[in-house]
């Protein structure tokens, strides 16, 4: 990744779900909502706190997380499209 995100900001790729509902009928791409799960592909140095002090960023590289349907901006990076969000948009890591 060519991208350093700054402070408590991170870069977060969108994980494709299932065409396909429960019963077996394929969803086609115009009607499926945005995935709100994803890999984290950087993170920034953390955020600076009141008295200048660094607060370290809980997610890493690699991580898969849970994020809010509209947090981020999208834009394209090498082609891909990706998001830039604040660490307090991700709602947990999954395990």
């Amino acid at each position: 990744m060519k991208i350093r995100p700054l402070h408590d900001r991170v870069v977060v790729r969108r994980t494709e779900d299932e065409r396909t509902s429960p019963g077996g009928i394929v969803i086609p791409d115009t009607a499926a909502e945005k995935p709100m799960q994803g890999e984290v592909l950087a993170v920034g140095k953390g955020k600076i706190e009141e008295g200048g002090n660094r607060r370290p960023i809980e997610v890493k590289v690699g991580d898969k997380v849970i994020f809010g349907k509209y947090a981020g901006t999208e834009f394209r990076q090498d082609g891909e499209e990706v998001l830039m969000m604040r660490e307090d948009d991700i709602m947990a890591i999954i395990e």
